[in-house]
């Protein structure tokens, strides 16, 4: 008899897995070094894991969330203290909530008893729901797209960032595969240049037409009247709709709210913390400076220049067109529409 596994047909345009689990060890995709190499780590540990966060080997705010769960899994195999482990994975990065939320979903189960093989499941339905919630999320975006359109992303939110398919990228392959989106132009992204060396990555490998940019000529192509849609993911967002999201999203909303241009984010559920009233309640991460100065290990800025490096901003809600999370679209978000969605507690 056939393996059942090899008659499953994969959707179109989801080929990546870069989160896998082995029983004993979490494997992840060193994105550190696409697109020039394909390099895993293991992780055997949650320390492992936090440096894996912090240095970015993984990262996208879902991601993040489902390997900080297998960071608890693993130190219950191996007998560590839980509080330290947690408290180390919580301290990794302060902007995406998905962290906070998948450690509270673990600490909960570990607090009602939950050995290693149950909170190995736990954190087996956090990878499986986040895979789900993308491809229900891709659906519903790609719907609010007209056939024939091209649109702009920023940053890397595709199968690199999330269990798998993605979520602003999830849209974006839905609408690739419904024939709703003909183009699609990426922007570089500094300083880690996700853009230029993840997103075109996965585009390329999917055989997804894509054009890259500079962050710079965002706006002149928006102006140029080429993009229909702007789609980015988020890493937090506030119950007002404020999305906090990479650095360079904000002046994005604003050139295409200019121009008369739609702006969608995407994100699950998981995403929305509405114990945050608006986005100026999010914590912005900065990170080393010695990023914005040096590219690839080399030096590019004189000696005893100074450099400012936050790794993310704020959209306010009036500037986005729609969010969309697996439970639905949230037209024209502000809090009334939020509450709506998510009721009044924290993020769900």
């Amino acid at each position: 008899m056939s393996d059942p596994a090899v008659q499953v047909k994969p959707l179109a345009h989801d080929q990546i897995r870069a989160l896998q689990w082995r029983g004993d060890r979490l494997r992840l995709l060193d994105q550190r070094k696409l697109p020039l190499a394909e390099e895993w780590i293991e992780c055997r540990g949650a320390e492992e894991v936090a440096q894996a966060i912090r240095n970015l080997v993984v990262r996208g705010a879902p991601a993040i969330g489902i390997a900080a769960a297998w960071g608890v899994v693993l130190a219950a195999q191996r007998g560590d203290d839980l509080d330290k482990a947690i408290a180390t994975l919580r301290a990794t990065r302060p902007t995406a909530v998905n962290l906070m939320w998948a450690l509270d979903r673990m600490r909960a189960r570990a607090d009602a008893g939950a050995d290693a093989p149950a909170l190995a499941d736990e954190a087996q339905k956090i990878q499986d729901e986040d895979l789900a919630a993308n491809r229900a999320m891709g659906a519903k975006g790609a719907a609010l797209i007209e056939p024939g359109s091209a649109v702009l992303t920023h940053c890397n939110t595709g199968s690199l960032a999330t269990a798998g398919f993605g979520t602003a990228l999830g849209v974006i392959r839905a609408g690739v595969a419904q024939h709703r989106i003909a183009q699609v132009y990426a922007g570089e992204t500094r300083p880690w240049l996700q853009g230029a060396r993840l997103t075109m990555w996965e585009l390329q490998r999917d055989g997804i037409p894509a054009t890259l940019i500079a962050d710079a000529a965002a706006s002149h192509l928006l102006k140029e009247g080429r993009v229909r849609w702007v789609i980015v993911g988020a890493d937090r967002i506030a119950a007002n709709g404020d999305t906090a999201n990479k650095i360079g999203t904000y002046q994005l909303a604003i050139a295409a709210k200019h121009h008369g241009v739609k702006f969608m984010v995407v994100a699950p559920s998981s995403t929305i913390d509405m114990a945050a009233p608006d986005g100026d309640a999010i914590e912005i991460e900065l990170r080393d400076p010695a990023e914005l100065l040096s590219h690839d290990g080399a030096r590019t800025v004189v000696e005893g220049a100074q450099a400012w490096n936050p790794v993310f901003d704020v959209t306010p809600h009036a500037l986005i067109d729609a969010i969309v999370t697996e439970r639905g679209v949230i037209a024209r978000p502000d809090a009334d529409r939020m509450r709506a969605q998510f009721g009044s507690g924290g993020p769900r």
